[in-house]
């Protein structure tokens, strides 16, 4: 069974949201979170100024722009994400081998200690197969996973971005020590929103699921701390 302690470490709160609010939830979950997720919305307000406040207020950092462009440009992106102190920064798999290396040189070059871990996004979860056809790509969704997946990792990407119904899959491929984060987390019963392949979070954990990313569910409940619970203890009751 997962201590309390070990299943709050595998949250990681996705600020979706204002400077403010952002600051203002991480405050009421003191004590108690140990991750926040940065994505564009607030990165594109604020920029490595939130990532700061956020280490300030003892968190690790995901910081997710989903980096993809040509090979120069994500090089010295991931260079910036890394030199801000974010702890784990997203690519897009679909980059390709010379893009994701160029994204790994970038991160060591600052030579750091305990170096930020690039995160390849296989599919979007918010994607089905339906939408994988609209643009062209005729694989399964799950062969489709399994190659970005494999070219990711051989480039030097250190862990994946996947949804709950592929992490079991990459787990077995990868093995026990691959680091595999799934967003599209939803507790039993919440509103499944835009996103596509979902699963509760003790189903994602028992699938493989290094890490959740989990937002709304929390962000936008009428008691933050209290859902946040919530997710504890229903992973903790499930493990």
């Amino acid at each position: 069974m997962l201590s309390t302690y070990e299943a709050a470490d595998a949250i990681i709160l996705a600020l979706d949201c204002t400077r403010e609010r952002a600051l203002e939830v991480v405050a009421e979950l003191e004590g108690r979170l140990a991750w926040a997720k940065v994505g564009m919305t607030l990165y594109y307000q604020e920029g490595p100024s939130i990532v700061a406040a956020l280490k300030e207020r003892g968190l690790k950092v995901f910081l997710d722009l989903k980096l993809f462009d040509i090979p120069f440009q994500v090089g010295g992106a991931a260079w910036a994400a890394a030199k801000s102190g974010a702890d784990l920064i997203s690519l897009h798999a679909l980059g390709g081998r010379e893009m994701i290396s160029k994204a790994v040189e970038g991160v060591a070059s600052l030579e750091a200690e305990d170096p930020a871990k690039l995160i390849a996004i296989t599919v979007l979860t918010s994607m089905n197969h339906e939408t994988l056809s609209s643009i062209g790509i005729t694989s399964t969704m799950a062969h489709e996973v399994e190659r970005l997946a494999k070219l990711a990792i051989a480039s030097g990407a250190n862990g994946l971005v996947c949804s709950p119904e592929e992490v079991g899959r990459l787990r077995a491929l990868l093995g026990p020590d691959a680091l595999l984060i799934c967003p599209g987390v939803r507790p039993a019963g919440a509103d499944k929103g835009d996103q596509k392949r979902t699963a509760t979070p003790s189903e994602a954990l028992a699938r493989g699921a290094s890490k959740l990313v989990i937002g709304r569910p929390i962000m936008a409940a009428p008691d933050p701390r209290e859902a946040f619970d919530a997710i504890v203890k229903e992973i903790c009751d499930a493990s």
